[in-house]
């Protein structure tokens, strides 16, 4: 390599550093502490500000985090101490617009079913069918005579667009929040929080703003699969029509969520009265982190149920990226209150795409060219384990619906005891299954005839 292609490089490195604007895996100034049972804040001239997360949790401002971290190294009333972590940049799913005359949209309106919905592009959601899918025209046709409780999801993602013809009626509101008017009306820490908050923007005071509308087409995307407006002659229809999306703005369009980030998303849903939380995001290093799982676990007192997509590695059928052996966060994460996502095609397979384990990953979905809302009123088709959480979330949502008494704990079994079984899936996961909305909600009736819930 001569001297000036390698400056050229060099000069070409600094760039995109630059650009990047950090070297770290981590953020320089911010380190999580956890005190032990019955001990305060531990003191140091180099903490510059401290918040409490929960219980002895902290995180804290400090001008060097690991000379901080070094520092506390070893002091008997600290229980751990833990970066805050960045997710690492990767590429979110692609979307892709459907034409006329495509294969793929001739592939999807070869689905031949009687729909439930006056929404002219349900057609197109191969997820709705018994055929490979989630039965939800099986499930309209026989629901439970009486009302689902609404549920309010909370969408941990890149923003949603409320202004969508299929979200705006949807959408979570804080009614106790006046908009607009620069306060902080309900003393939550937090202003004008309409329909969420965005921890990518903070103001001078260090605070999440508002601004929750989508800065990218993969949230709007995964709100429209959950909850999209049905029955209202536009568009497609929702897995659920018992839900208020909550936007939550905290993944980057780049996928470089903050650790610090997601848990503060996390912990403003389950104060906002969130009952689901769908993670159509994940790391592979997690760095021995227990801050996110921590949290997890915090919010399963509030009865909150987390959808995680299990992961995009695989290159099935011949190589699946098993997340028992090789971790994907926070999916692998042992918390009971999380429900872990497979992906399935229209064909019944798994997605070639999609991350296994027989440990951790719980349940399959329909997450292969599922067709949902995107920014501007549009439309669009993606592929992932993304889109496989948002419609294990809808089936989460009205079995919440239609039995609220029951706890986290119940819910989870009555999802995973009511699969279709698939003999391909054994191995791959705990339940061996798919979702399906009409044997659940058919097995909680069972359910709560028992044990007289």
């Amino acid at each position: 390599m001569n001297k000036l292609t390698s400056c050229i490089l060099m000069g070409l490195a600094l760039l995109v550093s630059a650009a990047h604007g950090r070297t770290h895996g981590y953020h320089p100034n911010h380190l999580f502490i956890k005190m032990k049972d019955g001990k305060a804040l531990i003191a140091s001239s180099l903490i510059g500000g401290s918040k409490k997360l929960f219980g002895n949790l902290y995180l804290v401002k400090t001008a060097n985090a690991d000379r901080l971290a070094a520092s506390l190294a070893g002091a008997t009333d600290v229980d751990y101490v833990q970066r805050d972590y960045f997710a690492g940049r990767s590429a979110l799913p692609k979307h892709e617009l459907l034409t006329e005359g495509g294969l793929l949209l001739k592939r999807l309106q070869s689905f031949d079913f009687t729909a439930s919905f006056n929404d002219p592009e349900v057609r197109r959601l191969w997820a709705f069918t018994n055929r490979n899918g989630l039965d939800v025209n099986g499930a309209y046709d026989a629901l439970p005579a009486r009302t689902p409780k609404e549920v309010i999801v909370a969408v941990v993602d890149t923003g949603v667009d409320h202004t969508h013809e299929d979200l705006k009626d949807i959408m979570w509101r804080n009614d106790r929040e006046l908009p607009g008017n620069g306060k902080d009306d309900d003393n939550n820490g937090y202003i004008d929080d309409i329909h969420g908050i965005n921890t990518l923007v903070r103001d001078a005071q260090g605070r999440a703003t508002m601004n929750t509308m989508a800065s990218h087409w993969h949230g709007t995307h995964v709100s429209g699969t959950i909850a999209a407006t049905q029955n209202n002659g536009v568009g497609i229809a929702g897995v659920a029509n018992n839900v208020k999306i909550m936007a939550l703005r905290t993944v980057p369009d780049d996928s470089d969520e903050l650790d610090s980030d997601i848990v503060e998303a996390f912990l403003y849903a389950s104060k906002m009265g969130a009952k689901i939380i769908n993670c159509s995001f994940g790391k592979k290093n997690n760095e021995g982190g227990l801050v996110v799982r921590d949290t997890i676990n915090q919010i399963a007192r509030n009865g909150v149920l987390v959808v995680v997509s299990a992961g995009n590695d695989s290159s099935g059928p011949f190589s699946w990226h098993d997340i028992d052996v090789d971790a994907k966060f926070p999916a692998s994460f042992d918390s009971a209150n999380t429900l872990v996502i497979a992906s399935t095609t229209s064909g019944g397979n798994l997605s070639s795409f999609s991350n296994v384990g027989a440990r951790n990953v719980d349940v399959a979905s329909p997450g292969s060219d599922i067709y949902s809302t995107i920014n501007g009123n549009r439309y669009s088709m993606a592929s992932g384990t993304s889109m496989a959480a948002p419609n294990a979330s809808g089936v989460a949502a009205m079995i919440m619906g239609y039995y609220p008494q029951f706890p986290v704990a119940t819910v989870k079994k009555v999802l995973m005891d009511s699969v279709t079984k698939v003999p391909d899936y054994r191995g791959k996961m705990v339940s061996e299954g798919r979702l399906n909305l009409k044997a659940a909600l058919e097995r909680a009736a069972v359910t709560k005839r028992r044990s007289r819930l």
